[in-house]
């Protein structure tokens, strides 16, 4: 589910920071649907091109970090060797996989580490505030999203070094004015890899360290089995296993939206530099 948790993390992304409205004259059989329009996304952070960009990338990597509480993960292989560090590091302090980096507890503590990186800013001109903290965190963030996207083959073991850092760069640079929008991106990105989980058969135990098991006689009631495992786990299993043929039809949406979402902002940027170019 890597590619799956990172496409989800930037849909998020882009939902909350934008609001595209597509007319629907051309749909066949519109009629009575002249001159009304379809609104997609929520529009409620206004970051500007630049910062949908930058925070899709981060929130894609920040989907992916509830899965670093494993040594063996993909995203472990990312960044070596650094990345396998952070890996066994996370997965001692959460307990193993599948547990604190999938509760409440995690959201909170990544979002929080987020946060006080974010608070660290410096003012260099020409790009007035950088964020050097989110930068370093974004290495790592990007790195992942690259390895499980597959930006890049896994036989060049430093290129994964040369994206991770240009694109933190770049993100440190053009990041958005808003104080909050790092922790905001990581925030969004990990709640939507534990959404993503709790919607297969396997669920997440939000309220670790906390474990309540289901009694019995519970546990063989269809509805209620389905909703509280019998390792104390809830899900919502609406797509079933992992990697199902459902998860696999919801991607192509999602992955359409992404791709409207960033290719719009890329278009407005470019828009941007023509009209200073031509000011000049």
């Amino acid at each position: 589910m890597g590619a799956h948790h990172a496409l989800s993390g930037a849909a998020a992304w882009v939902a909350l920071t934008t609001q595209y409205r597509i007319p629907l004259d051309w749909v066949p059989g519109a009629a009575g649907l002249d001159g009304q329009t379809l609104t997609l996304g929520a529009g409620l952070m206004d970051v500007g091109p630049v910062g949908v960009l930058t925070g899709a990338l981060v929130s894609a990597g920040a989907a992916l970090v509830p899965d670093a509480d494993h040594r063996h993960a993909t995203i472990a292989q990312s960044l070596p060797p650094v990345s396998k560090a952070v890996c066994i590091g996370i997965g001692k302090v959460s307990g193993g996989h599948r547990r604190g980096t999938h509760s409440v507890l995690g959201i909170l503590a990544f979002t929080a580490i987020a946060y006080v990186a974010g608070l660290w800013t410096v003012q260099v001109p020409p790009f007035g505030t950088v964020y050097p903290g989110a930068g370093v965190l974004c290495v790592l963030l990007v790195a992942f999203a690259a390895k499980v996207l597959k930006f890049i083959p896994d036989q060049l073991q430093k290129i994964p070094w040369a994206v991770g850092l240009s694109v933190a760069a770049f993100i440190a640079a053009f990041a958005p004015e808003q104080q909050n929008w790092f922790p905001t991106a990581m925030g969004v990105g990990v709640i939507m890899h534990i959404v993503g989980d709790m919607l297969t058969t396997g669920g997440v135990n939000l309220i670790w360290p906390l474990r309540i098991k289901p009694p019995r006689f519970l546990r063989r009631v269809p509805v209620i089995s389905w909703i509280w495992r019998p390792n104390g786990y809830f899900s919502l299993p609406v797509l079933g296993n992992a990697g199902s043929v459902r998860e696999w039809l919801l991607l192509v949406p999602v992955s359409a939206y992404v791709i409207l979402g960033m290719t719009a902002a890329t278009l407005s940027i470019g828009q941007v530099a023509v009209l200073a170019l031509a000011a000049g």
